[in-house]
């Protein structure tokens, strides 16, 4: 592993030299013409449309004619001098994603931000909320980078881990109100939370609102049988992550989860494997405490962040590491983190098989059925990926979960909200970002395939399709990502990921392999 960290180190550093050549500008002005705009709050497509930007805030958004009809110039917006003109004719323009779960990498993985980042923007995620990962002062140097776009990055918002940095264990209210307000001075963005005793979460929750903060919350096994999504939702909670602490809320006829009674959460099989047998232990969908829970959290206007994509190797472990972008774009330091281990966590592995997978995708259909009538009721659900774990990849991760919010039962213009829209009101930013409207920044996804149709056009990797001459290609993947008004040429990342990975193997004569499997 540590012949993989160094290995990432000098990639990394060697790369970050001739980065001119992966994107264009910022520009005093500029022009995206013809496109087609699916924009992130729920209207249709509508086009072609050309979209002026001046010094990274759009100015104007002026539909130009009608599909197939030749477009009069004379009454299209104007280039100014210096300023740039990007041809998007027949494409299609999106908000900047927003990915609500965002780890940069770590040092377990060997994967660094550079690396991370390229993914993410080559798939055209603009903004990355960070909950919890190296450090807050580490976050926050990316953060500022970003903002002065020295490095190729997505906007970073950094929650920091609860407790983190302290000198010792948060044990009182009065010190979890204190570790609130040193957490603000740093300059955190929010908080993200695992779980600790009812009147901490409390005291912390009550300290982080009244400092204008956000926050996240993991519900953790080890606390959630005293405190569940809707204690955290009464006191505060911005989201939930994953879907831990909603079960237990639905709960009708027990207390805690039905744990073995050999159960060990140390042991990531056992954590996992029962984790699969939860939601059936829930109240039944549509029953009246599951609307009665679902309902009392829509109306505090609490957000799901489900991340259903980071659970997905429970239901198809096969599918997971098959995944054909692994040879490509996972470093090898990444894929040996993934081997099953009783250590490296969420690489639970041991004995998995058709019986957990089974459990599994019966998880999966009463967590969708959840998700999916909660939005139908109004309430707000993001997207969220948690990659860097479970044989799920930095960006890639982040369209699946856009799969799977199709599976659940969403539209597709439902997903892009989700992937967009409902991300930046979550983090209180959605009169900067989320769509495309004048007076919000420069943030914009633009492909040349129509994602509503086909959500695997949006993949670095493209989609399949046979042509009319009986030749299979690959369509698709994002053209340009354009953050802050900089227009980022998203298959050239994708291409310097390549060519990371490709070095790192070279160099140490790695061959990816799957699991259990010598030569």
């Amino acid at each position: 592993m540590k012949r993989f960290l160094v290995l990432a180190f000098l990639v990394t550093f060697f790369q970050n030299h001739g980065q001119e050549a992966l994107s264009e500008g910022p520009f005093d002005q500029l022009i995206i013409r013809g496109v087609t705009l699916i924009n992130g709050n729920g209207a249709p497509p509508r086009g072609p449309v050309d979209i002026v930007v001046e010094n990274n805030k759009i100015v104007d958004i002026q539909v130009v004619g009608y599909p197939g009809v030749a477009i009069d110039k004379s009454k299209r917006p104007q280039l100014k001098q210096g300023g740039k003109e990007l041809d998007a004719e027949g494409m299609y323009l999106l908000p900047g994603f927003v990915d609500m779960h965002g780890h940069i990498g770590g040092k377990s993985q060997g994967a660094d931000y550079d690396y991370v980042f390229k993914l993410w923007m080559g798939h055209g995620i603009t903004t990355v909320r960070e909950p919890s990962g190296r450090g807050i002062d580490w976050a926050l140097d990316l953060k500022r980078k970003s903002e002065k776009n020295e490095i190729i990055a997505p906007r970073v918002f950094a929650y920091t881990g609860f407790g983190q940095g302290s000198d010792q264990p948060i044990s009182t209210p009065e010190m979890a109100r204190e570790w609130v307000r040193n957490n603000a001075k740093k300059g955190a963005d929010g908080i993200k939370f695992f779980g600790a005793p009812p009147e901490i979460m409390a005291a912390a929750l009550d300290e982080n609102k009244k400092l204008g903060l956000r926050s996240a919350m993991h519900h953790a096994q080890m606390d959630v049988a005293r405190w569940n999504v809707l204690h955290s939702a009464r006191a505060g909670l911005t989201s939930m992550e994953h879907w831990y602490g909603l079960p237990e809320a639905l709960f009708e006829d027990r207390t805690v989860q039905y744990y073995p009674l050999d159960y060990n959460y140390q042991n990531e099989q056992h954590r996992f494997e029962e984790a699969g047998k939860l939601w059936q232990q829930a109240a039944k969908p549509y029953s009246e405490h599951w609307n009665k829970v679902m309902d009392e959290l829509i109306a505090l206007d609490f957000t799901l962040d489900p991340t259903f994509n980071i659970y997905e190797a429970s239901r198809d472990l096969h599918r997971a590491r098959r995944a054909e972008w692994h040879e490509e774009y996972t470093l090898p330091s990444l894929w040996e983190f993934y081997q099953p281990s009783k250590i490296s966590h969420g690489s639970y592995w041991h004995d998995w098989g058709t019986e957990q997978e089974v459990a599994w995708r019966n998880n999966y259909k009463l967590w969708m059925a959840f998700v999916n009538e909660y939005k139908n009721r109004g309430g707000r659900v993001t997207t969220g990926s948690d990659s860097g774990f479970i044989f799920q990849l930095y960006g890639f991760a982040y369209i699946r979960e856009m799969e799977l919010l199709r599976e659940a039962g969403f539209h597709p213009l439902e997903i892009i909200r989700a992937a967009t829209l409902n991300g930046a009101e979550a983090l209180g930013m959605d009169d900067k970002i989320g769509t495309v409207a004048v007076g919000k920044l420069a943030d914009f996804v633009v492909l040349e395939e129509n994602p509503l149709k086909n959500l695997k056009v949006l993949y670095g990797t493209g989609a399949i399709k046979l042509t009319e001459d009986n030749e299979v290609v690959r369509v698709g993947g994002v053209k340009y990502t354009i953050k802050d008004g900089i227009i980022y040429d998203a298959k050239k990342l994708l291409q310097d990921v390549k060519k990371t990975v490709a070095t790192q193997k070279e160099t140490s004569n790695y061959k990816l392999l799957q699991p259990g499997i010598k030569n």
